[in-house]
Parts: structure tokens; sequence; C-alpha cells
């Protein structure tokens, strides 16, 4: 039951002042925010440019590649497959993929990024959907399930994907579409029409400072041979950012990074992730959604993580307190980036959800300023 507490005005105020300040202070091109609270949207902004030139005008309908965002509706898409024929999150992968490379594992645990698949051995491009699936069933896991986690950045697409073919006979992104996006009305896609084009935003790449690249995850990024920079770079393909201004990669739907989509779809599916709204995810998709599956010191990332069923949650130390604040104060929000800077997630106790996308993108894997102070902002008393 979701507490009937409302939202401020004061801190609705304080986000579009921050949202207004990123385009002063953080070279903010053209951004969108989304909040919603228990199943009705109370702030929408859209504001700047669709790209470098500013010859296109950044408004509420403008699409734009949101990455890793795209990683969470993936994740319900295969719950919902797998529920509808009778299993859970807690079914072994073999009893759906007979030659999934990892014995015993549960599609919690290859959801919650456990199976130690991050990186692929066998040489495959992303554009060739069975040879990754060739290389996944020959790869020798890097760590056990419950001996470890690490993010996967991309493989994460094709295992998912590989399991709702074998599901239901359709690509992950078509299923989405047919019966979660298309049914709810989202502008969130998983394969672009190409009747939606000319509504995608471009984006524009980040540079990072000399400091940045020198240590922790950017250095072992940088270095030949890593976990870090093999799981980044297999499989092969759509390394740069302007690789994902192309209309090819909007339309082939990756799971793990191709989603295409306005702030506002994003929102709408954390509502409906929470149970705001009456959509096809289930109650037990919800929970499988926002429950905790896995914390610990990620391999890939070099920091705490926790990971539900396809999104994640703030650490909590061994007091129970969160060690970041990517989603707000309560233990039990949930939510999803993408590189570069997008950001969306749910908070079950409020019933509110956020959203922010943008074509500036920085160099980075987790939320930066320009959406974490406007998250501080939306919770500040």
């Amino acid at each position: 039951m979701i507490p009937s507490m409302s939202i401020s005005p004061a801190s609705l105020a304080a986000v579009e002042r921050i949202f207004e300040r990123n385009f002063v202070e953080h070279q903010e091109l053209g951004a969108s925010v989304s909040v919603f609270w228990r199943g009705e949207e109370v702030l929408r902004l859209a504001r700047g440019h669709a790209n470098r030139e500013k010859s296109r005008t950044w408004n509420e309908r403008t699409l734009v590649p949101v990455y890793s965002a795209t990683k969470a509706p993936a994740a319900a898409t295969l719950l919902l497959a797998l529920a509808r024929r009778g299993l859970t999150e807690q079914t072994a992968v073999r009893e759906v993929w007979p030659r999934f490379s990892v014995a015993n594992a549960t599609f919690a645990q290859m959801l919650s990024h456990q199976c130690g698949l991050a990186a692929l051995d066998q040489p495959c491009s992303i554009w060739d959907h069975a040879s990754v699936v060739s290389a996944i069933e020959a790869q020798t896991p890097a760590w056990l399930p419950s001996h470890g986690i690490g993010y996967h950045p991309r493989t994460f697409g094709a295992l998912l994907d590989e399991a709702v073919r074998r599901l239901t006979g359709m690509t992950l992104g078509a299923y989405w579409q047919s019966e979660i996006a298309g049914p709810m009305g989202w502008e969130f896609w998983m394969g672009l029409p190409e009747s939606q084009w000319s509504r995608v935003a471009t984006l524009v790449p980040g540079r990072a400072a000399k400091g940045e690249v020198e240590q922790g995850f950017y250095k072992e990024f940088m270095s030949a041979g890593t976990l870090t920079r093999r799981a980044f770079l297999s499989p092969s393909g759509l390394h740069a950012v302007q690789e994902m201004n192309d209309s090819r990669v909007w339309s082939a739907g990756f799971p793990a990074m191709g989603g295409v989509a306005t702030a506002a779809a994003l929102a709408q599916f954390y509502q409906a992730a929470m149970g705001c709204v009456d959509s096809p995810i289930t109650p037990a998709i919800q929970r499988a959604l926002q429950a905790k599956q896995a914390q610990g010191e990620d391999l890939v990332l070099l920091q705490p993580m926790s990971f539900t069923c396809g999104c994640q949650l703030d650490p909590v130390d061994l007091d129970g307190k969160k060690t970041r604040h990517l989603y707000g104060p309560d233990l039990h929000a949930f939510g999803h980036p993408g590189a570069g800077g997008s950001h969306a997630f749910g908070d079950p106790s409020r019933g509110l959800s956020f959203a922010y996308v943008m074509n500036q993108m920085a160099l980075s894997v987790m939320p930066g300023l320009r959406s974490t102070a406007m998250v501080d902002a939306l919770f500040a008393e």
C-alpha cells in the first residue's frame, strides 16, 4: 500500500531551477525531466537543442537514446515472457536455454549480473545475434553465481534477448512493444520504427578531465586486458557515441543499450513497475524488479553495487544505511542509469518516479550532478 504522500511544490520548483542551471553551469545542450506521482505527471520540463548545431529545438516529444536505462524495461519484458509460460525468475536458465554456459544459474542470477559472462573470449559482433549467443554458450564464466557480481554492460542484452526469443518466438524489443509499451502508449522503443526517426536527438560526445582517466574505473577501462575493458568491448561494435546517431542502431533494438525514449515514458515505466497504474507488469514482476538479489564490490565497475532483477538499488552499509543516494533517501527506491547521464527510478514508498534524459553526453556510467542534484532537491524537506 502506497502512503498518501504529496510532493512539495517547493521541491518541484527547486528541481526546475536546477534543470535551468544545468544549461548555464554544466553545458547542457538539450534535456527533459519528468516526475510522476501516483499515476499523474506532476512535472514535465523540456528545453534546449536536439543537435550540436542548435538548428533543431528540443521539446517534450524529443526522443533520445538512453543507453543502459534500457535494461530495466528489458528485464520487465523477460519477466513477463517467463510469467506467461508459467515460469519465474527462480527458474533455471537451462530450462529455457539448454546450452547456456552457467550450470544451475537462475534467471534471477542472470538478471542481477551474477553469471560471470560480462566479457566474452570468442570474437563476435553486436550486429550478429547468433554469433553472440555462440560466444556466450562457449564462455567459461569469470565467476559463478553467488560468488561475485559484475555488471554486464553489453552481454546483458543478448542474454535477455535470446531467452525471450526462445520463450515467445519474438525478439525482446518486438515483445516489449507488442505486450507492454504499445498497449500502455509509452513512447519507449527497443526497435524504433522509421516513422519516429525525425524525432530523435543527436548525441554529442563528452570529455573527461585528465585526472578522471588516471584512476579507478577509468584507469581499468583504459588498460588493455582488464575485465572492465573487456566487458565494455564485447561483443564488438557500437563503441563510439557518434555511432549511436545512426538510425540502424535505433531500429535494431539492442536490449542492453539501444532503447530510444522520452523522459515521460521512462517515468511512466517506473509507475507501472511500482503498481501505481494498471499495466501488464504484474505484482510478481514488480516484486522481482524491486527486490535485492545481490550486493557487493562490483568486479567490472569497481565500486559497491546492489542489483535486483534488472534494476539497481543504492548499496547499504552494515548498519543498513545507504552509502550513496542516486535514487533518493528510501532504501527500496530502484532504477537504472544510462551511460552519459540519463537516469530514472521509482520510489515505492511515495509512489514517485523520476526520469532525466539528455543529448550532451558525459564520460560516465553512473549519474552525474546534472541529475543527482535534481534528485536531491526533489526529496529536500
